[in-house]
Order: C-alpha cells, then sequence, then structure tokens
C-alpha cells in the first residue's frame, strides 16, 4: 500500500503542476487543432477521394495518438527540473523503489496528457469526424495505454541527459523524425526499403496505428489506414515499456548517484 499511496503522491503532484501552469494548456490543445485542421484538411485537398478514405479523420486518429505520447514523454522533463532543485535526491533515498518512483512520474505525466485527447475529441466533433460512444470510449482507454509507453520512452531517453536545456535541444530532434516514420500526418503504405526500416523501429509507429486500430475497427477503411492488428501492437509497446523502463531507470539512478 506504501508503494500505491507513492505512486498516487506523485501523479497528484504532476497533475497539480499543470492545472498551475497555462501557457503548457494552451500550446496543449492549439497545435493538434492547427494540425488537424489546416495539415488534415489541406492534404485532404490534395489527395481527393484517391485513398478511400477521409483524410481529416485519418489525422485526426493520428495527431490524437501523437499528442498524447509526445506529451506524456516531454512532461518526464521534470525529472530533470526535479534533479537540477535536488528534490530527486531527496525521493531516491526514502523507503520507495525506485521504479515506483518512475512509473509515479509516468502515471502523473499520462493523467496530464489525457485533457489534452479529451480536448482533441471535442475538436474532432466541431470538425465532423465520426464519433459514436464506442468510439469515444475505445479512444479514451488507448489514449491511456499510450501515454503510458510515451512517459516510458521519455524516461528512456531523459535519463542521461543533464538540465532541461540540453533536454529541449534533443526531444525536437528525437519526435519530429517520428511524425513521419510514424505515419501520423501520411500513410505508410508502399515506403522505399530504408524509410520502411526506419518505420519499424521508430516508437511512436505502434502508439499510432494502435490507436488507428481501435478507431477503425469495424469500420470498411480499417484495411486501408491499419497497418497491424491492435494485439500486435499492443505486444510491442507493452515489451518496450518493460525495456524503456529498465534501462532508462537503472540510468537514471546511477546519473543520480555519480553526481
Amino acid at each position: 500500500m506504501s508503494q500505491v499511496s507513492a505512486v498516487l503522491a506523485l501523479a497528484q503532484r504532476d497533475l497539480l503542476k499543470l492545472v498551475r501552469d497555462r501557457g503548457r494548456l494552451v500550446s496543449g490543445f492549439v497545435f493538434p487543432f492547427i494540425f488537424i485542421a489546416f495539415l488534415g484538411g489541406t492534404l485532404s485537398a490534395s489527395f481527393g477521394g484517391a485513398l478511400g478514405y477521409d483524410f481529416v479523420t485519418f489525422t485526426f486518429t493520428g495527431v490524437l495518438a501523437q499528442t498524447i505520447y509526445q506529451s506524456a514523454a516531454l512532461g518526464l522533463v521534470s525529472l530533470i527540473e526535479d534533479r537540477e532543485n535536488d528534490f530527486s535526491q531527496e525521493m531516491f533515498v526514502s523507503p520507495i523503489s525506485r521504479y515506483t518512483i518512475i512509473f509515479g512520474k509516468i502515471l502523473g505525466e499520462t493523467l496530464v496528457a489525457l485533457p489534452q485527447g479529451l480536448g482533441i475529441l471535442a475538436f474532432g466533433l466541431v470538425l465532423g469526424v465520426p464519433l459514436n460512444p464506442a468510439s469515444v470510449l475505445g479512444l479514451v482507454l488507448s489514449s491511456f495505454v499510450v501515454a503510458l509507453f510515451g512517459g516510458a520512452f521519455g524516461v528512456l531517453v531523459l535519463s542521461n541527459l543533464r538540465s532541461q536545456r540540453v533536454a529541449n535541444q534533443i526531444f525536437p530532434f528525437v519526435f519530429l523524425p517520428q511524425f513521419f516514420t510514424a505515419g501520423v500526418f501520411t500513410p505508410l503504405q508502399g515506403l522505399p526499403w530504408y524509410l520502411d526500416l526506419l518505420s519499424r523501429i521508430s516508437p511512436m509507429r505502434y502508439a499510432v496505428d494502435f490507436q488507428r486500430g481501435i478507431f477503425y475497427g469495424g469500420r470498411p477503411e480499417y484495411g486501408r489506414v491499419v497497418l497491424a492488428d491492435p494485439l500486435f501492437n499492443f505486444g510491442v509497446m507493452a515489451a518496450a515499456f518493460v525495456i524503456f523502463m529498465a534501462i532508462g531507470t537503472t540510468l537514471f539512478v546511477r546519473a543520480e548517484r555519480n553526481r
């Protein structure tokens, strides 16, 4: 019970920080709207009906997964902030498992990311994305899974970074290529072999395809937009989550001890 209480306390701390950070709240809603409305609309006009499915809806599902995944990962920068404030040392000397501490941070950033996802769902309704109660429930549950996965990836990336400045410089180079190799905005079918290889080693690919598989399940467009079965994507994310958590936590704790 003490481990569970620690996880919830850490998660609550990060959620309260979001409520007080109005800038992050605003940017977390504005940029996804721009991507869906302008980029999705532009590409839809370019491709027309040649692909056999609505491109705004395709972009909507991709941006939803990308936003949730990236928000949770970027939120783990708070680990470095805690390190700079010496709060992390206080956490790691407490009688709590280091994995409990890291998971508490991931859960907190997952809860921070979910309101952004709800805002995107509301915007999807405005744009005419065909949402029903079943698809909304599926997207909310899958968003929780995607956010946990993104948080674990964030721990791995941040484990050896020394400052927030370095993290802010590194993250664009980590995430920008994944926007394209994960199929957030464009289909991945028919890629050249070298881009297909980069796509398959892109963690975001499995998050995006998992969320699309949940949304398009039972719809006629399913075979045109979904690359793999959602259970396969879930299995890949579950295995990667364990690996990211184990390696990221070990490296972060080692860096903390060597300060």
